[in-house]
């Protein structure tokens, strides 16, 4: 590690970043690396049980795991309010928190249309405003990242409402680095895309493990370190520079 990198990882330290979406995958992953960077990490989800055990194994860290259905305000909002108690407030928040259903425009469920924009969509813009808030307050210089997907990019067959929620994500990732330069903010946004990548995503986009097993083995997909790495990376650069979109494919992905 050079000794500019380990200057700008020393930045950090200690510092409070939350992780939405924490529980696996991607979330489990990068909430890991940033502990072991030496951050405090704030990690929500629903199944607080795999919180739990994710702690155990980050071991002796400061790693602070909630319980939050982010499809609703109110635990948004107990959400920050708990994390400022503890820490004062958030320096870093990823927005990982994300899913995805089979349900086709012209035949999926209303209920399934409904969950993909509350929890793609919303949950991102509300914990967005309620970490900016922290961000202003605690020295005007955090980092917002948006785990986004490859399909705010092209429109696969039958994501078109999926997809519509990631294309949104781009537009609030533009939109949030347009109004913090008009603040005149040091707060930076980035939003990352991956292709497929190996979580429970696929199993439960189409309610099939097997589905999914084909889904995977196709060719080598990213692995969720893969994405950790994209997020470290994104934050260890200089203080001027902003990393507005990362695109990571698997070499073989078509598209």
């Amino acid at each position: 590690m050079s000794d500019t990198t380990s200057a700008r990882l020393e930045a950090w330290r200690g510092r409070v970043a939350l992780v939405t979406g924490a529980s696996a995958g991607i979330g489990a992953a990068v909430a890991e690396r940033l502990a072991r960077d030496g951050m405090k990490v704030a990690m929500c989800a629903r199944r607080i049980d795999r919180l739990e055990t994710l702690r155990k194994s980050i071991g002796g860290l400061d790693v602070l795991p909630i319980s939050a259905d982010l499809r609703q305000e109110a635990d948004i909002a107990a959400m920050f309010e708990r994390i400022r108690e503890e820490w004062g407030g958030v320096d870093v928040l990823v927005n990982n928190a994300g899913l995805g259903h089979d349900a086709p425009l012209t035949s999926g469920k209303t209920d399934d249309w409904r969950e993909m924009l509350d929890v793609n969509v919303l949950a991102l813009l509300v914990c967005t405003r309620e970490a900016v808030s922290d961000m202003r307050r605690r020295g005007d210089d955090g980092h917002v990242i948006h785990i986004s997907s490859m399909a705010a990019h092209r429109v696969p067959p039958g994501s078109g409402v999926y997809s519509a929620t990631k294309y949104a994500v781009r537009s609030l990732t533009e939109g949030l680095r347009q109004e913090l330069r008009a603040l005149e903010s040091r707060i930076r946004v980035t939003a990352i895309s991956p292709g497929f990548v190996e979580t429970e995503f696929a199993a439960k986009y189409h309610k099939s493990e097997d589905v999914a097993l084909e889904t995977y083995s196709r060719y080598k997909v990213l692995e969720s370190e893969d994405i950790a790495d994209a997020v470290s990376w994104s934050l260890l650069g200089p203080p001027h520079m902003q990393v507005h979109d990362i695109l990571i494919r698997p070499r073989d992905q078509k598209s």
